[in-house]
């Protein structure tokens, strides 16, 4: 009777593996094998990651947004940087979406300067006494030198026309000698505050995405703020570094021409503030960002998208042998446009709470590596614009790390980031796999889904992070069977931690979905979430032998998961 129950159990498992092989079109019958040589090194793996940036700058000394910094800066070994807008926008300092203010320039009756850095300090003190950095925004612009002031104050909400935020900030100066001042003392205070060592390693960009409505002026009128802003900073601390243009992405063609017209300028033409050849350049920005749609009622993302622009930007700047050495700073590096557009209004967005955020965000990074060894160039960061939202409705859909002070499964993949370090090492996955280039020509909308890893590896550790992601957020399909191949490893024993996000762990959101999805949660169950949040492991830690340094390891893995092997000796 027993074998009888046992060969029914069987064959209705069968049926149900046949039943969804067929519905998704691909199943567990193929496995994955990855192979990773810990000897054959590509490069430092340099803290790409470490960078976030947000809209609402008057959010950062508010009570989840301390918290969440506070978490960010705990999960690197080195200084994050921050990226805000509106340092220099007029204002009270009032919070809203997409809208923030500092009030550090205004003019008496007489028009002479007023300077107020209080809530500039008030932001950047919050970055200092966690240990991070400022990539300091040179923006936007006071009523008192817009040249079309008003309206100036925008309202704008989710579902809104975009357009609308463009008001009197956007535009350009109309005096170009009092911004320059304006800039010049800003710099001044900051070493006056900070001191010059730490001043010194900041980066100064001036504005935002000049080659859209950002921008109200020219693109020649931009180069002159540039001109006339970096000479400023320089002035007041030659050692400062400097860049820009913080260009949309480049797979756009007219983003593309404005930063070929940009880096001609700085390499050669006429400098509006001194007259002579050229500007300061110390770095070079754009965007890069992705491009969802909803099909069939189901959340398709675009990489390729992304890709694309981080390939035209990385092309564009190894084109020019006297920048090509240059550090770039993706500004803004994301699954696609607008933080604050939440997932009511914006079903496309509807990817943002669970995994696939974190599946797409690891297998995104390691193709920025990739793409920066192909064509040579000097990656020094890519800011992710997500941080979090005040006085929102729980996990709304918002572009964000956090909702409510309890983080989401996508910092967790951060954490994961943080413990990597050394160096990169070649990852070999066998079959049908993906690279940058597969993607950008076919996206991942095939019956296989991405199944990779990014490792590294320093003198008494291995680190292998593997996703397995799909452009579909279809969470019903079988788990895929990896099985991981390691050599060289210098030692014959070796402890490995196996973290995992998945529907299961590290997983905030689905806890708060079974507890009903409550708006107003008790104290307990906030405690619940907050624990939930965290990166956790899958199993208990685990010594793991390595004859002739070779380990092999089998792990199941969920779709739109991710896998943390931290291995230490």
């Amino acid at each position: 009777m027993k074998f009888k129950k046992k060969l029914l159990i069987t064959k209705l498992l069968m049926v149900l593996y046949t039943l969804l092989s067929f519905t998704t079109g691909y199943a567990q019958n193929n496995t994955t094998t990855i192979h990773i040589d810990a000897n054959e090194k590509l490069g430092p793996m340099d803290p790409i990651w470490a960078w976030w940036g947000y809209d609402e700058p008057n959010y950062t000394y508010m009570k989840d947004s301390k918290k969440l910094l506070t978490e960010i800066s705990e999960l690197s070994a080195v200084p994050v940087y921050v990226r805000a807008h509106s340092l220099l926008v007029t204002g009270e300092g009032t919070h809203a979406l997409k809208w923030g203010s500092t009030n550090a320039y205004t003019e008496d009756d007489d028009g002479n300067p007023v300077y107020d850095w209080t809530i500039v300090d008030k932001i950047f003190d919050t970055y200092i006494e966690r240990g991070m950095k400022p990539l300091a925004q040179i923006g936007f612009m006071p009523e008192a030198l817009s040249s079309k002031p008003k309206p100036y104050r925008h309202y704008w909400k989710p579902g809104a026309a975009y357009e609308d935020i463009y008001t009197g900030w956007a535009y350009p100066p109309n005096d170009y000698e009092k911004w320059a001042e304006l800039v010049y003392q800003w710099v001044l205070h900051s070493i006056e505050r900070y001191g010059k060592e730490e001043v010194e390693s900041w980066y100064w960009e001036v504005w935002n995405e000049p080659n859209i409505g950002y921008w109200q002026g020219t693109t020649e009128e931009y180069i002159k703020l540039y001109d006339y802003s970096v000479d400023a900073v320089k002035r007041a601390l030659p050692t400062a570094l400097v860049g820009g243009p913080e260009t949309t992405g480049p797979g756009w063609d007219k983003a593309e021409d404005f930063l070929v017209t940009f880096l001609d300028h700085v390499k050669s033409g006429k400098n509006y503030a001194t007259g002579k050849k050229g500007s300061p350049l110390d770095f070079i920005t754009f965007h890069a960002k992705g491009n969802p749609k909803v099909i069939d009622d189901v959340v398709h993302m675009d990489m390729s998208s992304q890709l694309n622009d981080i390939s035209k930007g990385f092309e564009v700047v190894a084109s020019y042998p006297e920048f090509k050495h240059l550090p770039i700073i993706i500004g803004e590096s994301d699954p696609e446009g607008c933080a604050a557009c939440s997932e009511a209004d914006y079903p496309h967005n509807a990817y943002r709470n669970g995994t696939m955020y974190a599946s797409y965000t690891a297998a995104s990074f390691a193709r920025k590596y990739e793409m920066a060894d192909h064509y040579g160039v000097n990656l020094l960061g890519a800011v992710t614009w997500g941080f979090e939202f005040e006085d929102q409705p729980w996990y709304a859909g918002f572009r964000d790390m956090a909702t409510n002070g309890v983080d989401k499964p996508v910092l967790n993949v951060f954490r994961m980031f943080g413990m990597m370090k050394g160096d990169r090492v070649k990852v070999s996955p066998q079959g049908s796999s993906y690279d940058y280039n597969r993607i950008l020509k076919e996206k991942v909308r095939g019956a296989a889904p991405d199944v990779n890893a990014l490792a590294s590896v320093d003198e008494n550790s291995l680190s292998i992070m593997v996703w397995n992601y799909h452009d579909k957020n279809d969470l019903n399909v079988l788990p895929e069977k990896i099985i991981i191949n390691m050599d060289d490893i210098p030692t014959e024993r070796a402890l490995l931690n196996h973290y995992r996000i998945d529907q299961e762990f590290s997983n905030s959101y689905t806890a708060w979905k079974k507890m009903g999805s409550p708006q107003d949660p008790s104290k307990e169950q906030i405690q619940e979430l907050e624990k939930s949040g965290q990166l956790q492991l899958l199993t208990s830690p685990e010594w793991v032998n390595s004859p002739e340094g070779k380990i092999a390891l089998e792990i199941s893995l969920p779709r739109q998961g991710v896998s943390f092997l931290y291995f230490t000796w």
